[in-house]
């Protein structure tokens, strides 16, 4: 069961990872200072105040970003692989006590796609956004994911199996949505 638990949060971490790149390492990092977390032995460096202070300051500068209309498009576009990285990282962060090969197996595969996951649907929000209406919702647009990056990762480590069922439901209305507005077009 503590595998299937850190499992569930390295995914819910990492898909909230496809939105903000920065905000579940700083979660993370203060997490594990506080003892809330623990993480796997080679990534107890996260766990460090200058970690701490790093992910503060590129998380800010992140959030900064987001909130310049068109800027966010390159953002979105360029944190693709970026958050694929942190994606694993995170999930490899949090699996404690499991051999090393499935530990990068599960990182790369669930962290990974899920970090995937959460920032092709990033990038999807910001161009509709964008094509709707000329830039001027997406810093609306990135109040929101912030948000829902900052709760899904403070969830993920509070109560990790709600936080992967809501990330779930919450991918599948955003898809669901998509599709009925695709129909529409058609």
């Amino acid at each position: 069961m503590h595998y299937m638990i850190s499992l569930l949060i390295g995914i819910s971490l990492s898909a909230t990872s496809g939105f903000r790149v920065f905000i579940p390492m700083l979660v993370i990092s203060y997490a594990s200072i506080t003892g809330w977390l623990e993480l796997s032995p080679a990534f107890e460096w996260i766990g460090t105040y200058p970690a701490l202070t790093a992910f503060a300051i590129a998380a800010l500068l992140e959030l900064a970003a987001y909130f310049i209309p068109y800027v966010d498009n390159l953002l979105s576009s360029a944190a693709v692989p970026v958050s694929i990285l942190a994606g694993a990282i995170i999930t490899a962060s949090v699996i404690v006590d499991m051999p090393p090969l499935l530990t990068w197996t599960l990182a790369i595969t669930a962290g990974g796609g899920a970090a995937l996951g959460g920032s092709t649907l990033s990038s999807l929000l910001h161009t509709g956004s964008t094509a709707a209406t000329g830039g001027t919702g997406n810093p609306l647009l990135s109040l929101v994911e912030t948000i829902i990056s900052v709760i899904f990762s403070i969830l993920a480590i509070l109560v990790p199996v709600l936080a992967f069922l809501l990330l779930v439901l919450l991918i599948f209305m955003i898809t669901r949505f998509f599709r009925k507005h695709r129909r529409r077009k058609a």
